[in-house]
């Protein structure tokens, strides 16, 4: 059974859809151990809760540096020792030692077709906006192993979502989360609980 350790900043509706995934079978071989946030008020932490999971906050803002919030996390994740880490919506740049600690055990659920739309500064509702404003007809999301660079990890999954004339940032955001975020976290994480995703030559392969 392998262990996760799902990591979110906000609502957690990822974390809500993976936890749906596992109630409804569609997920195996995997359970939600332990769910971190890097903010007090984040409601994620309460659906942990309310699910019986270990909540818990690790926050820059209790640290004297970033660099000591760093250490703490990776020595707080060590400690916790998961078969994989989700970051399901975690807006703090995961410290390089963490990496190197899980290599092909940190995924993570982006909010566009990678490459676009991407890296530094690419978050929340900017991604949509920034979508938007390109005038793309299609945009989606990507589930991709994290490396040593931002959104630069082998891509797992991906699926397409059609851009509407009529849509918003936050309509298209909604969208982009019901249609694909929401179906290829929790399948990425079902390929890899049931040993079927591998990285060959920085390629995902999945049997």
């Amino acid at each position: 059974m392998l262990k996760l350790l799902v990591c979110v900043s906000g609502g957690g509706t990822n974390l809500q859809a993976i936890l749906d995934a596992i109630d409804a079978g569609r997920i195996s071989g995997a359970r939600v151990e332990y769910v971190i946030s890097n903010n007090a008020g984040a409601y994620a932490l309460q659906r942990a809760r309310e699910n019986g999971i270990e909540a818990i906050c690790l926050s820059p803002r209790d640290f004297e540096s970033r660099e000591a919030f760093n250490d703490a996390f990776v020595e707080k994740v060590k400690a916790l020792a998961p078969d994989l880490i989700v970051l399901a919506g975690f807006l703090v740049a995961v410290p390089q030692a963490l990496v190197e600690a899980f290599p092909n055990r940190i995924i993570n659920i982006h909010p566009s077709l990678i490459p676009s739309f991407c890296g530094v500064g690419y978050y929340g509702l900017r991604v949509h906006e920034a979508a938007l404003a390109r005038g793309v007809r299609v945009t989606g999301a990507t589930v991709h192993f994290v490396d040593g660079g931002m959104d630069t990890g082998p891509i797992i999954l991906q699926k397409a979502v059609e851009v509407r004339p009529e849509d918003t940032a936050k309509s298209l955001q909604r969208r982009v989360m019901e249609e694909a975020e929401w179906q290829i976290l929790p399948r990425a994480i079902d390929l890899i609980a049931n040993g079927r995703v591998s990285v060959e030559e920085g390629k995902v392969r999945i049997k």
